[in-house]
């Protein structure tokens, strides 16, 4: 009977075993076609990695390399990752302050000379969070004449920088993504070691963590061996996309899908020593509100389907890249492509949906029925005149939907002046009252929009605003013409910029002139115009005639 017994266990394990085994197959099977459009002839493609625990579940390589010389990628094409590349600038930094060598509390100009007074104290905390108010660099060159084309080096940024006057906001009151406090990293991880920051990363986080494949980057246009060329669609082809921005510390390192398995494999399994580095990592603060900001030291924490998730993307040239850590599922997925329409976060997302048997459905919510007039009176355009943002709300039933130019978010009423997303992924709501809108991004600080309206430019509105602008702060001018009814800018490097009126002394134009809010004295006359472009916000310009 005994014997009967375990026979009977044994069949049952090797049969439960087999239907996890096909299981799982059938898993991988579903995310292997989720990369199977990056295959097609004379296309660029990726490589995408998937561990769980110490296996690799997943490594597979899509499309080509190099399309001039049809050089296919393989798991071991090195990558530009771009802004993933944040999160090891931050692992230097955490090491530097476990030894005791810095601590992320001290300001930033105990180890920076040639900063301007901006007023108010910076923390290295507070560039690892991006809540520093520093102006970022690309939207400054973009304003200073830079092109896309024109190559930026960590020796610009700290040249431009030291010529600005203020803040985008108070330190630690917001978040805001920018580029220049991790570029900013170098200079005190230079300063600190001795060493440059090249040397450092290999030293003492690539190879220390067994990413012998990867280094950061400092030359845009160095030829190094089984490196991937990145891409841009055109039309129905594509062309090279030169990563013109020769900086490090925000972006540039070269890695492959082996290397960051590895190195993700730290935020469940920590190489022994490496334990609080990677616990300190995750350390994420609330604003000087209390309100939350999910980005950590170079990497964003938040849930997936109520699954804790380590993330961050990367976009550079045609490169586009993300990686993602599931600590409690012991699980990592790594998507990194050479072509920039490629779209790698979803993908990623899609990837651990099916790995967790997670779908992504609507929420069960108890709705209400809000009378169609009140409804009709939340629809129309939304200011917010700190943040220069502008959301548009329409409405199709019961349902609202929120939207930022790029895309639309479906909210539904659970109040007659409350809706939340119905997304399920999705924790944001809107409020409305007395012609404000609060938009209360998930986990995040709400912002406060209100009713605009849109004011016509009269060509006697239109003659005040003509006349040449210049900053001292970037050393440059934009002069503003009126022809034909209607208004532009130009400047000699990017030419004629048009412009539109949104209100009174409120400008839209394209980059780099997003907005335009013109400042006037007790008289009423133009004294100048202070400029901004998302990045950057208010700089200012006087009007020299």
């Amino acid at each position: 009977m005994t014997r009967i017994f375990a026979k009977l266990l044994f069949c049952t394990a090797f049969l439960w075993v087999g239907l996890v085994s096909a299981q799982l197959e059938n898993k991988i099977a579903q995310i292997d076609s989720l990369f199977l459009d990056w295959n097609q002839p004379n296309h660029p493609g990726g490589a995408v990695a998937i561990m769980q625990g110490d296996k690799i579940l997943f490594s597979k390589a899509y499309g080509l390399a190099s399309m001039e010389y049809l050089v296919p990628n393989t798991t071991g094409t090195r990558f530009n990752v771009a802004s993933v590349s944040k999160q090891f600038s931050a692992l230097g930094i955490v090491l530097l302050h476990l030894q005791g060598k810095l601590s992320v509390d001290d300001t930033i100009d105990t180890y920076m000379d040639g900063l301007p007074n901006f007023g108010q104290k910076i923390t290295i905390r507070q560039m690892l969070h991006h809540t520093s108010g520093l102006r970022s660099l690309h939207a400054l060159f973009g304003l200073a004449g830079w092109r896309d084309d024109d190559v930026r080096t960590n020796a610009d940024l700290d040249r431009i920088i030291a010529q600005q006057n203020e803040l985008n906001f108070e330190p630690g009151s917001e978040y805001m993504y920018c580029n220049t406090g991790y570029m900013f990293l170098v200079n005190i991880i230079e300063k600190v070691t001795g060493k440059s920051f090249v040397e450092y990363m290999k030293d003492e986080v690539f190879e220390p963590l067994g990413m012998y494949d990867s280094y950061a980057e400092p030359d845009y246009n160095r030829i190094m061996p089984n490196n991937a060329t990145s891409y841009n669609a055109a039309n129905d082809s594509f062309v090279r996309a030169v990563e013109y921005w020769a900086y490090i510390g925000s972006g540039n390192v070269h890695t492959t899908i082996a290397d960051l398995s590895k190195y993700l494999k730290n935020y469940y399994q920590p190489t022994p020593g490496w334990e609080k580095a990677f616990k300190m990592m995750q350390t994420v603060d609330t604003l000087n509100d209390g309100s939350a900001n999910p980005y950590a030291f170079g990497v964003i924490v938040d849930d997936l389907h109520g699954v804790k998730r380590i993330s961050h993307g990367g976009s550079i040239g045609g490169f586009r890249s993300h990686v993602s850590v599931f600590p409690e599922e012991k699980t990592s997925i790594v998507v990194l492509t050479n072509f920039s329409s490629s779209y790698p976060a979803p993908k990623s997302t899609a990837a651990a949906r099916i790995l967790f048997d997670k779908t992504n459905g609507s929420k069960n919510l108890k709705t209400i029925k809000v009378p169609e007039q009140k409804l009709q009176s939340y629809v129309g355009l939304y200011w917010d005149d700190v943040t220069y943002q502008e959301r548009e709300i329409l409405s199709d039933g019961d349902k609202l939907f929120l939207g930022n130019g790029n895309s639309e978010t479906t909210y539904v009423p659970i109040e007659k002046e409350k809706f939340v997303a119905l997304d399920a992924e999705d924790e944001s709501h809107i409020e409305f009252k007395d012609g404000t809108m609060l938009f209360h991004p998930e986990g995040a600080k709400p912002l406060v929009f209100e009713k605009l309206l849109k004011e016509k430019l009269t060509p006697q509105l239109a003659e005040e605003y003509i006349g040449t602008y210049f900053s001292p702060e970037i050393e440059t001018a934009y002069t503003i013409h009126y022809q034909n009814d209607s208004l532009y800018a130009h400047h000699i490097r990017h030419g004629k910029l048009s412009l539109q009126q949104k209100r009174k002394d409120l400008l839209e134009g394209s980059y780099p002139l997003n907005f335009l809010k013109f400042k006037r004295n007790a008289e009423g006359e133009i004294e100048g115009v202070f400029i901004s472009n998302g990045r950057v916000r208010n700089l200012w310009f006087k009007k020299t005639d």
